[in-house]
């Protein structure tokens, strides 16, 4: 075992071990967590909107409220639902990436079985596919 408890990688497992070192590896992992935290900042700010706009549209005011206002207000909140998925699914992919370093399979790709250039990660930390497996995926 190594120092941080994890298993160490026999050659066997040397092809399918993160091409990264444990400084590369913890500067993509606070990489991700601040894309998380980011993530889960939008997300709130966007539950909270919808909570509003419930509120709003349960409020007896005194102007009138015309049909068109409520379709309107129910369509924001359709896109506001809709956004607050699409964040979850980001969310969800930033932690399988947290997960990829935490089992030293972080910079893989899962097309190829080749390392991700650098640069792709810090662009998209989250990716699984190098640009060779992207083009390959879609041939």
């Amino acid at each position: 075992m190594s120092a941080d408890n994890r298993p160490e990688a026999s050659s066997a497992d040397a092809a399918s071990s993160t091409p990264f070192s444990d400084e590369e590896l913890d500067f993509f992992r606070e990489l991700l967590l601040s894309k998380r935290q980011d993530a889960m900042d939008d997300k709130e700010w966007m539950m909270e909107q919808v909570k509003d706009a419930r509120e709003q549209s349960g409020n007896d005011s005194a102007y009138s409220y015309h049909m068109a206002d409520a379709g309107t207000d129910a369509q924001e909140r359709e896109k506001l639902y809709r956004l607050i998925a699409h964040k979850q699914r980001f969310i969800n992919s930033l932690d399988r990436a947290l997960d990829r370093i935490d089992s030293r399979t972080y910079g893989i790709c899962s097309v190829t079985g080749q390392p991700i250039a650098k640069q792709r990660l810090i662009m998209v930390p989250h990716t699984t596919k190098s640009v060779e497996g992207k083009r390959k995926q879609y041939r």
